[in-house]
């Protein structure tokens, strides 16, 4: 099904909606309805409200492109996206910022075909300082973020007793089936892919709900009625 979906959307790529796990079934029995994913994000203790969104197939191709370069499919949409070096939470913005990533690892993922790299220690000493905005004049950009907040889950933690952050990146391989979790302000990139094979995932990202943070009309990305931010744990009354 991946394969014939990535297959598809190089034969006819256009922009992706970000929602795979609204559009299809599967992905949302997945992403939604899955007692593991929810026990796991229980456990974390991460968020108290998460939403899902920005769920995609993540096409990387053999042989072909820079580094970053990677197909991004969600639904019958597509798009060649080019991601340098960055930290989710500068996407998707909240006030505090609370982005989690889930990263699944649908082929095995290794230094040649472009697994993820990591720079450590990075969110613990990482401030979010621009975000990424749909602009009063059309199209996007990044904004500056003039009132700089600590991330949701290390508001109680001090950065004096946090680990400097690592001068080099660290490569992350993984088999097939691993579950990658990315915290919203640690940087990391993807390695170009110089292998013949591909490397497809599949990825969406949780969000901390209303009361206690506020994602605005100003994020690039916004839920609609037929493309919701969707509660993991269902309707939560504020």
């Amino acid at each position: 099904m991946v394969r014939s979906l990535c297959n598809e959307s190089l034969r006819s790529p256009g922009h992706p909606s970000s929602a795979l796990h609204e559009l299809d079934p599967v992905f949302r029995d997945v992403t939604l309805n899955n007692p593991r994913l929810k026990a796991i994000a229980k456990d974390l203790h991460f968020h108290s409200n998460p939403l899902v969104l920005q769920s995609m197939v993540i096409c990387k191709q053999p042989e072909i492109g820079g580094k970053g370069r990677h197909l991004s499919v969600s639904g019958n949409r597509s798009s060649l996206l080019i991601v340098p070096e960055h930290n989710d939470s500068t996407f998707l913005y909240t006030s505090p910022p609370s982005a989690l990533g889930f990263w699944f690892a649908l082929e095995a993922c290794t230094e040649l075909n472009g697994a993820l790299s990591f720079l450590p220690g990075s969110h613990l000493n990482t401030d979010i300082t621009k975000r990424f905005v749909r602009m009063p004049e059309g199209g996007t950009d990044f904004e500056p973020i003039v009132n700089i907040e600590k991330p949701l889950d290390l508001r109680e933690s001090s950065r004096e007793d946090a680990l400097p952050i690592a001068s080099d990146y660290k490569l992350e391989t993984c088999e097939a089936g691993s579950l990658v979790l990315i915290h919203g302000s640690v940087i990391h990139k993807s390695e170009r892919n110089t292998s013949n094979l591909t490397r497809y995932a599949y990825t969406f990202h949780m969000i901390e709900g209303q009361p206690l943070a506020t994602y605005d009309k100003k994020n690039w990305l916004q839920p609609t009625d037929e493309m919701p931010f969707t509660p993991l744990f269902g309707t939560v009354n504020a």
